[in-house]
This record gives structure tokens, C-alpha cells and sequence, in this order.
């Protein structure tokens, strides 16, 4: 098998199944995983070959039977971005517009955030429910967040293992079966997908990004699970905080009616897709109605209160995140000096924001760090704005004065300005849906 994948044969669905088994049960030693991998990563695979190996690593564990809850039961998924926060008030809308939302997500590694790290900055919420807690809460509330339980799609945990010491971690049919065996696992009926590019994207080339769009809408088709891709820009941080705590308030005031545009714009236009696929909007227009209307009323935050009580957590985060929310010792603002004054923002470049947050304890470079949740970058400016002399380009939120004056300077560093205006790129490029 490993020979023939080598040679640029096709495997059957049976090879590919054997493959995963050998994965799970250990029936495969690690060389012998490793080399399949490789070869996978080199010649790669068709649409039948990646759907057929999506398929055999979600049954290489328990699917979550969720036939208990009525709605239709949706789910978003996002490659990682910068800032990127939607997934913790996206939910809330969905499911306050009558959809079911099972999300089960990531922690950050590297420069990208986790949901579960930031949600674990809310005092006491518990992520890691059991297949019945999160069931129960499911058929009760229609909503949950939570991570990976051992359980789902035990597969993807070796392979992935292997891919990250074999150089194998960036080829598209393991990326799309490692996402989709775990997303399909969750028991959903459908999936719309945030495949994002750019400076602060795990895929920095449109192009690529496209291929692994498409190759993911292809695999959750061929499975009979309807999805979309969005294709969205990831050049500059998504929103104005980048962190922990940080995200969690900007996530309140999402709900509040308060959010960045550009936070907003990503999330409508995920939210309209997931409401579409479910069959609770006949178009998109009226899809934007009731997820506004959800917000306006104050359902949708209400949801999130909801959630956060169900999976133990502190709800007085949502009246009053300042006093319930971890706060660093230190804050201070990066100001814009008099060669900078009275001009544009050009760029403000996500990897260099990213990793300023990283310095700061937000994130993670290895697996076993442990994540600060009080630091962070707050008040950052956006491309297309314009500071003065003086004005204030971000402020940084650390706990030791050494971190702090090293991320100052890193965000200084991080934003180019122009003379001129400039008008930023449209952050939702292009939406795949299979059918073109």
C-alpha cells in the first residue's frame, strides 16, 4: 500500500480504511504511518480518496448521536487567523435564530488563537464535557462549545502527532481529513467553512487556500453533508483585540450591537451560510434580518449567558467583563510619533501582531505552554484609518514590564502607514459551494 501510494497509484476505500485502523490500534508501526503520510503529502489524493480517508478516521471513533435534538444542527469551522473570535458569538446568534449549534474546538499552537483558550478566560467554564454531557446539553440549550472528547476521531490524534515531526502537517487531503473527521464526528447536519489567506493565515496564497476550500466542500458532499467555504482575508488582525480576556470582551460587544465592521462583516456572512444550509432562511437577505434581530433583541446575548451557565461559568462576565475577567498589571498605549502623525494606516501586519501577543504569554509556541489569559493587544488601529501625532496605534496589556516594553515596540513595528488614504481589501473574497 505504501508502495503504491509512492508510485501514484489510487487506493481503494478498503487500503485507505486499513490505513486508519493501523492508525487507531497500533497494528501499523509509526515508520510504517510516517511513510504512508509522506507519500500521501507528495502525490496526494483525489476527491474520493479524501473523502474515503475523512470517513475512516471519523469512524475510527464514536460519532455523537444526536438525533435527540430537533433542529437542524449546524457547524462553523475556521483554519485560524489572528483575532479571530467568531466562533464565540457566531454560535450564540445561530442557535438564538432556531438552528442547533454542536461546536466542538481547538486550542491556539503558534501564532493562531484557540476558542478554547479564550473561552477558558471566562472564570470556571468547562470545555471539556463528556459525549452525554454535551448531548444533554444539546436536546436542552441547542447550543455547546466544547473541546475534543477522546472519543471522537481518535485517528486524527496519532496522525496528526506524526505530521507534526514528518513535515507532512501542510499537505490538503490530510488537512481535510484531520478538520472533517472531527467536525463530522460532532453529529451535525451540515458545515460552512472560514478558509482564510493572507499575512496571518495557516495558507498565505489565495490560491492554495482555494484548493483546500474546495477539496473540504468536495469530501463534506461526497459524504452527504452539505457545506460551504468562505474564502476570507487574514492580512491584518480580524477586530481590534488580539488575545484571551481581551477577545472575550469583544465578543460581548458583538452581541451588544457594538462589534468592529470587520468582526461583524466575517460573521454575517458565515451566519447567513450556516442559516441557509440549515433551512431557516430562504435567502440571504432574510437570513441577515433575523441573526440582526437576534442581536437587537438581545437573544442572541442571551444564548451566551445561557452557554456560559451550562458549562459552568461565571455569567457576570456579560454585565461587567472588566470586574469578572482577568486583567493584566500592566497596560500602555503605543503612540504614534510625529513622523507617523496625520497620515494613514496601510498595513497592520497580522503574523508580527500575532507574535507580539505570543511574546506575551497569549499564546502558545509549544503544546505544553500555558496560556496567560490577561495579556493581550487592545484599541488596534485598522488599515484605512488615520492617526495623529500622538494618537494611539494600540494598547498593550502585560503582566511584567519587560514583556510589556518588547510588545510596544513589536506593534510599533507591526503598522505601516501611507500619506495617502488607503481603502482596506474586502475581507470576504469569494464563497464555494460546490455546485459551480
Amino acid at each position: 500500500m505504501i508502495a503504491a501510494k509512492r508510485d501514484s497509484k489510487k487506493l481503494s476505500r478498503e487500503e485507505i480504511a486499513s490505513f486508519v485502523v493501523g492508525a487507531t490500534d497500533g497494528s501499523w508501526a509509526d515508520y510504517q504511518l510516517s511513510a504512508m503520510l509522506m507519500a500521501i503529502c507528495i502525490r496526494g489524493m483525489d476527491t474520493e480518496e479524501t473523502a474515503a480517508l475523512t470517513e475512516a478516521m471519523m469512524r475510527s471513533g464514536t460519532i455523537a448521536d444526536l438525533s435527540g435534538v430537533a433542529l437542524p444542527k449546524t457547524d462553523k469551522h475556521s483554519t485560524g487567523g489572528v483575532g479571530d473570535k467568531v466562533s464565540i458569538h457566531l454560535a450564540p446568534m445561530v442557535a438564538a435564530c432556531g438552528v442547533a449549534v454542536p461546536m466542538m474546538s481547538g486550542r491556539g499552537l503558534g501564532h493562531t488563537g484557540g476558542t478554547l483558550d479564550k473561552l477558558e478566560a471566562i472564570p470556571g467554564f468547562r470545555v471539556g464535557l463528556t459525549l452525554s454531557e454535551y448531548r444533554a446539553q444539546m436536546e436542552k440549550l441547542g447550543i455547546a462549545l466544547i473541546g475534543q472528547t477522546a472519543e471522537l476521531a481518535p485517528a486524527d490524534k496519532k496522525l496528526y502527532s506524526l505530521r507534526d515531526v514528518t513535515g507532512t502537517v501542510e499537505s490538503i487531503p490530510l488537512i481535510t481529513g484531520s478538520i472533517l473527521s472531527k467536525k463530522l464526528a460532532e453529529g451535525i447536519d451540515s458545515l460552512v467553512l472560514d478558509v482564510k489567506f493572507g499575512a496571518g493565515a495557516f495558507m498565505k496564497e489565495k490560491a492554495r487556500a482555494r484548493e483546500l476550500a474546495t477539496t473540504m466542500v468536495a469530501a463534506c458532499r461526497r459524504l452527504g453533508k452539505p457545506a460551504r467555504a468562505l474564502l476570507t482575508a487574514m492580512e491584518q488582525p480580524l477586530g481590534r483585540a488580539v488575545g484571551n480576556a481581551v477577545e472575550i470582551v469583544e465578543c460581548i460587544e458583538c452581541l451588544r450591537g457594538r462589534g468592529p465592521a470587520d468582526v461583524m462583516e466575517v460573521t454575517y456572512a458565515l451566519a447567513e451560510n450556516m442559516l441557509l444550509l440549515a433551512g431557516a432562511a430562504g435567502s440571504a437577505a432574510e437570513a441577515r434580518a433575523k441573526l440582526e434581530n437576534a442581536i437587537a433583541s438581545g437573544a442572541a446575548l442571551e444564548k451566551l449567558r445561557a452557554l456560559i451557565i451550562a458549562q459552568d461559568g461565571d455569567p457576570r462576565v456579560i454585565d461587567d467583563p472588566a470586574a469578572h475577567l482577568p486583567r493584566a498589571r500592566f497596560q500602555a498605549p503605543v503612540i504614534a510619533d510625529s513622523k507617523a502623525g496625520g497620515t494613514w494606516i496601510a498595513g497592520v501586519n497580522a503574523m508580527d501582531i500575532a507574535l507580539a501577543a505570543l511574546r506575551l504569554g497569549a499564546g502558545r509556541a509549544r503544546a505544553e505552554d500555558r496560556i496567560d489569559h490577561a495579556v493581550g493587544i487592545t484599541q488596534l488601529v485598522k488599515v484605512g484609518g488615520r492617526v495623529e501625532p500622538g494618537g494611539t496605534l494600540a494598547v498593550v496589556h502585560a503582566n511584567t514590564e519587560a514583556a510589556l516594553a518588547g510588545a510596544c515596540e513589536s506593534v510599533a513595528k507591526a503598522i505601516t502607514f501611507s500619506p495617502g488614504p488607503v481603502t482596506a481589501a474586502p475581507l470576504v473574497d469569494e464563497v464555494i459551494t460546490g455546485c459551480d
